[in-house]
């Protein structure tokens, strides 16, 4: 835990008392703030009470005494319009800021040069983050992972001075965040996304400019339009920038070519990286997360040499693209995390002959996006609700059984692969919700993993 000792006999409002909002509440009181706070669910406030948090209905506190008011981003502070909670403390004047806005100013207060590294971006953010934090690991550096990849900020170790933060940042705690400033910011791309949230486009890519334009270096992905002003902008600020793409050499940045991660400064280029025959960064998409990790570790002061052994060694992030097991020339791969098509596409497009395992619970637009990569795939099994619907979909374009369940789906995907005369892959990647069969994408995946592991003859990459 990092206890907030930046508000030390403050009184703090907090709203939001789930995993992250009890952390936060439990590090500012551990850090000697008066805490009041609440939530809509009053078994979220009884298990506060629980655990020695004050609590209290805030419609009824005294607003003006609050030093601050720590919002969870869960909740909404603009759009569709904002909670009740942000428009009284608003009304009082006091200032409505999230758990990484209170690290940020803890960090600033112990340890300033701290080396912190945040991410963001519309896709790619989860596997950047984890890619960068198994890079500094590997290396031998004290690592601290944390932020929307699923552990609570404040529950990481306090700030040291040769301790190393890698922060993944949705748009929502960026948005309660207002001096976020790490060593290395990484935006990798804007596409549209959470605008029921921020209002418009726009909005959105505002926000996402914050967390890199407060950044030592500004690490940014160019292959948008929105992302390409955003690095002109940061650049005209006075800002170290470093440009990423994964489409178009670039005269100053890093960029693909082919495997190779090529760093170009002022016209003479040079080989950094090389990401050949690394099976958990197969495809462009990796190419551009890989970019953006390097770009960041270079940042903070690792050597060409450490990246490189952290990139070859990186096992993947669980349940997206993940080889979990191989039997001859069978690779099995475990992407339960591709819960629409726009995230199935990524692992579709990176192997040539494919098993693939799709359905669930579907989304709106089905998989008709998919057709271009229907060449791709050997044949489809399809599970769950979703199964008629993708099956009408496949039509006479890809052959397809209608397997109904994960474990018959798996079996029957192995035995078809076995008899296939080429490399391949049996592959979950289900471009649906898991909910009519599974409680989230997590237990589908390893679900998924265990089915592999039965199988006869399997060699498996992880640990199962």
């Amino acid at each position: 835990m990092i206890p907030i000792s930046t508000f030390s006999g403050r009184k703090v409002a907090l709203f939001g008392l789930g995993g992250s909002g009890l952390a936060t509440a439990k590090a500012l009181v551990a850090g000697g703030a008066e805490v009041l706070a609440w939530d809509d669910n009053p078994d979220s406030v009884a298990k506060a009470g629980e655990a020695g948090i004050a609590t209290a209905d805030l419609r009824g506190i005294d607003w003006p005494a609050q030093a601050a008011f720590v919002l969870s981003p869960g909740v909404p502070l603009t759009h569709p319009k904002p909670h009740w909670t942000v428009d009284l403390a608003r009304a009082a004047g006091v200032e409505v800021i999230g758990d990484v806005e209170l690290f940020v100013r803890e960090r600033r207060a112990l340890q300033p040069g701290c080396p912190m590294i945040a991410i963001t971006g519309t896709n790619g953010k989860s596997t950047t983050t984890a890619l960068i934090a198994h890079i500094l690991k590997a290396s031998g550096r004290d690592t601290q992972l944390g932020g929307n990849i699923g552990t609570a900020i404040l529950t990481l170790d306090p700030p040291a001075a040769d301790r190393y933060y890698v922060i993944e940042c949705s748009s929502y705690q960026i948005d309660l965040a207002p001096t976020l400033d790490p060593t290395a910011g990484i935006l990798l791309n804007l596409t549209p996304d959470h605008l029921d949230r921020h209002g418009t486009m726009q909005h959105y890519a505002e926000v996402k400019e914050r967390l890199v334009a407060g950044s030592d270096v500004a690490i940014v992905g160019v292959d948008d339009s929105y992302c390409s002003l955003i690095a002109d902008r940061i650049e005209k600020s006075g800002r170290k920038v470093m440009r990423i793409s994964r489409r178009q050499a670039l005269e100053n940045g890093l960029h693909a070519e082919g495997s190779a991660i090529v760093r170009s400064t002022g016209g003479s280029s040079e080989t950094i990286a090389d990401l050949a025959g690394i099976q958990t960064l197969r495809g462009s998409h990796n190419a551009q997360n890989a970019a953006a990790a390097i770009a960041a570790c270079l940042a903070v002061g690792l050597s060409r040499d450490e990246i490189q052994a952290g990139l070859t060694s990186f096992p993947g992030l669980k349940h997206r693209m993940q080889p979990v097991g191989r039997i001859g020339h069978t690779v099995f791969v475990n992407d339960s995390k591709a819960t629409n098509a726009d995230a199935a596409a990524p692992a579709l497009s990176s192997y040539e002959r494919i098993y693939w395992i799709a359905g669930g619970l579907p989304k709106s637009g089905g998989i008709t996006s998919l057709a271009p990569f229907f060449p791709r795939i050997a044949k489809a099994y399809l599970i769950g609700e979703a199964a008629p619907e993708f099956a009408a979909t496949l039509g006479e374009a890809v052959p397809y059984e209608i397997s109904g369940t994960l474990e018959r789906a798996v079996a029957h995907a192995a035995a078809d692969a076995a008899a296939d005369g080429a490399p391949n892959a049996v592959m979950l990647s289900p471009a649906c919700a898991s909910f009519d069969q599974y409680k989230n994408f997590e237990v589908r995946g390893d679900a998924f993993v265990a089915h592999v592991a039965a199988l006869s003859g399997v060699t498996m990459l992880i640990a199962s």
